[in-house]
């Protein structure tokens, strides 16, 4: 594309975000810093890396230079709020906590992990975790009529799918199915970081069995976002903590690793509309010149924040005043509690014509969903002023959350959940939303369940 034709806030967006990242790694000893780093990475990913990987151009001719410019100034307001906010926030939040220091960095700086008190901390976790997920598999083996090939072992067989349900919830069965599959998440992700950090035979053997068997039904799915959820967790504590070499051998593995990782998702994306993920392997994938040379879909966010204003400015949407936020908030409710509770995100995929059938059908009346994105989010409940600020005052305080996590460090839960954490936050992109970060829900709700089951009082406060 021609970059003259990107706007000026465009640049100014970019200048905010150099500032930030300065900024934020200025501050990276007092536990904020690397969290707010990583938002801001977010954010620009998905609106300023927008416009140069996808096509800018046909964004001019669907949505017109004018909402595309408003959208630029939202994703600056937004920035210069996040700056604002987030110091504010951790103060709030953490300000009470003993340790005011990132204890993550000191753990890196002192070797931690190979004292026997650490390893005491995650011989117990990995137990924990084992136990907690073969319980869960029990359940899932009843309800896939035991085929233990489609659970743990897909790459040879068909997928199952136990927790399988409609878009839009209903009975309590169906509450419980929905709970199963984040807690499946979480669990994966948490046993693959104590698989990173074992140093004993005997924790590194439970981590090991029970993450190469939980791991491989995320892989073979055609979801994204999972596989980022449960692969990114262990792989940032190998590189950060267990990796005792230089920074150019924890490069090479990061930049292997990445390497891998996009040719299985851009695998994945060439062929999950067609085959299954085994199949495609059987077969070599996709051989369509066409699809194999199409990019990674999904990555549209400041599009979709041209859409939201096309719309609102010709009032084929109006904002609905925290509505949406509302929803979010109120997810966790069981629909059978609440048969009336609102539903996330449909009103916007009717105005963007995804529309068919009854509302009270299981897919919500709509064809598929559509994601807003974190800052088109805050715009379509509070308009394109008062909108970033708010999506921004959310992702201040989710930077405080995961500080908290820092600082309380030496707990390895605590750890497990500062890891997951900021690989959940680059999900958030597509929405602030329980839906990406109910892993990290489950995960601190686990954690506060032993530190109280341990008597260990003082890690039982909430993290914000």
């Amino acid at each position: 594309m021609d970059s003259a034709s990107l706007p000026l806030p465009f640049y100014l967006c970019v200048a905010a975000v150099v500032v930030l990242l300065v900024r934020s790694w200025k501050v990276r000893g007092e536990a904020w810093g690397i969290p707010m780093m990583v938002v801001t990475i977010t954010a620009g990913s998905w609106y300023l890396v927008d416009p140069l990987y996808n096509d800018y151009n046909q964004y001019l001719r669907e949505v017109g230079p004018e909402n595309l410019s408003y959208g630029f100034w939202e994703v600056l307001i937004f920035f210069i709020t996040l700056g604002a906010l987030s110091p504010l926030m951790n103060k709030k939040i953490n300000g009470k906590l003993p340790r005011k220091q990132s204890q993550i960095l000191q753990m890196m700086k002192e070797k931690e992990i190979e004292t026997p008190q650490f390893q005491d901390q995650i011989t117990e976790l990995a137990i924990y975790l084992f136990i907690a997920w073969a319980l869960l598999m029990v359940i899932a083996l009843f309800r896939v009529d035991f085929d233990f090939v489609g659970l743990f072992f897909p790459f040879i067989g068909e997928k199952a799918q136990p927790w399988a349900r409609g878009r839009v919830g209903g009975g309590g069965l169906d509450t419980l199915f929905s709970l199963a599959g984040y807690i499946q998440v979480m669990l994966t992700a948490m046993l693959g970081v104590t698989f990173a950090l074992s140093l004993r035979v005997s924790s590194l053997m439970i981590s090991a069995v029970g993450y190469f068997l939980a791991a491989p039904f995320f892989l073979f799915d055609r979801t994204r976002n999972t596989m980022l959820a449960i692969l990114l967790p262990g792989l940032m504590a190998l590189i950060t903590f267990r990796i005792r070499s230089g920074i150019v051998v924890k490069l090479a593995v990061l930049i292997v690793s990445f390497m891998a990782l996009e040719a299985w998702l851009k695998f994945v994306i060439d062929n999950r509309d067609q085959l299954s993920m085994a199949q495609a392997m059987k077969y070599g994938g996709t051989q369509d010149v066409e699809i194999k040379s199409r990019k990674h879909l999904g990555f549209n966010m400041l599009e979709e924040l041209g859409y939201i204003n096309y719309y609102i400015g010709n009032g084929g949407y109006k904002v609905n005043w925290g509505e949406r936020y509302f929803a979010e908030a109120v997810n966790p409710i069981p629909r059978f509690l609440w048969p009336g509770k609102p539903m996330i995100g449909i009103d916007y995929a009717i105005a963007r014509g995804m529309a068919y059938g009854d509302q009270s059908a299981s897919s919500g009346g709509i064809a598929a969903s559509v994601s807003t994105g974190m800052i088109g989010q805050g715009v379509v409940n509070f308009g394109g002023i008062l909108g970033p600020m708010a999506a921004a005052l959310l992702m201040a305080i989710w930077v405080a959350v995961l500080a908290r996590q820092d600082l309380m460090g030496h707990d390895l839960g605590h750890l497990l959940l500062y890891s997951i954490g900021l690989v959940l936050t680059f999900n958030m992109g597509r929405d602030i939303t329980l839906l990406t970060i109910y892993p990290f829900v489950f995960g601190w709700v686990l954690l506060n369940w032993m530190n109280r089951k341990n008597g260990s009082s003082s890690h039982t406060a909430p993290v914000a």
